[in-house]
Parts: structure tokens; sequence; C-alpha cells
């Protein structure tokens, strides 16, 4: 089993549209580093759903499953796509500042690597979110 991040700005598609949908093809992603993070997605891997721009925080937990194919809003071959359904709803989000604050989270690659737009997650991270989420 292995943790991933992923963002995206809720006004272009939030955690609550996800839940209706109750699936997506996570696209749009232009970066190498994320490319190769989707890349290394497996069905069944944990995914925490986070809100940039806006509210900055981690709202829930999606899964991986189907594994990475073509992009399909783009023909170059380069950028790929995963499926990620809704698990969970945190009980109460984790913001950007409380995982800044946190000891625990000091080297997450969100704090580190703050652009970066899906970012693997160790997993006493991943489960030190949760805990935070679900207090």
């Amino acid at each position: 089993m292995q943790y991933f991040l992923v963002k995206s700005e809720p006004f272009k598609y939030s955690w609550e549209q996800f839940n209706k949908d109750g699936r997506t093809f996570w696209d749009g992603v232009r970066n190498y580093q994320a490319r190769n993070n989707i890349k290394a997605m497996k069905e069944g891997d944990l995914v925490l759903f986070y809100h940039s721009n806006e509210g900055k925080e981690v709202v829930g937990v999606a899964k991986v499953v189907k594994e990475f194919y073509q992009d399909p809003t783009t023909d170059d071959g380069r950028w790929v796509v995963v499926d990620l359904a809704p698990v969970e709803t945190l009980k109460k989000s984790v913001t950007l500042e409380t995982i800044k604050a946190d000891e625990q989270l000091q080297d997450i690659a969100l704090v580190r690597q703050g652009r970066l737009s899906v970012m693997p997650l160790k997993p006493e991270e991943f489960d030190r979110i949760l805990a935070l989420g679900n207090a």
C-alpha cells in the first residue's frame, strides 16, 4: 500500500463535486515529477484530497481505482491520469497551517515542495493527517 496527496483548486474541482461524481480521472498534470508520482500509483492506494489556493486544507480520502493511462484531455503521450474514487470525508479539515505546525509533518512534500500537485506520503505522514482530521 502506498499513500499520496493530490491537490485541486475547489473552484475547479471540489471534494463535494468529487463525491457527487463518485469517480473521476485525475487530469491536468503537466509537471514531470507529479506525472511520475501518478505513474507510481497502484490500484487500492490511498490518496489525501487537498483543496489548494482556497482553503489550503486536506478534506478527504480517496483511493486509486484504475492505474495510469493516457490523459484523454490531450494528444500528448507524455501525460497520464489515474481514476480515483472518494472513500471518506474527514470529520474536520486539516489546514496547511496545522500541517506546518505539526512536528511529525515537517518533512512532508506539501511543505517542502508546495507547488507539486501530486506527491507521495510516508505511511506515518498519511496516518498523522488522518488522525488530525478525525480527532
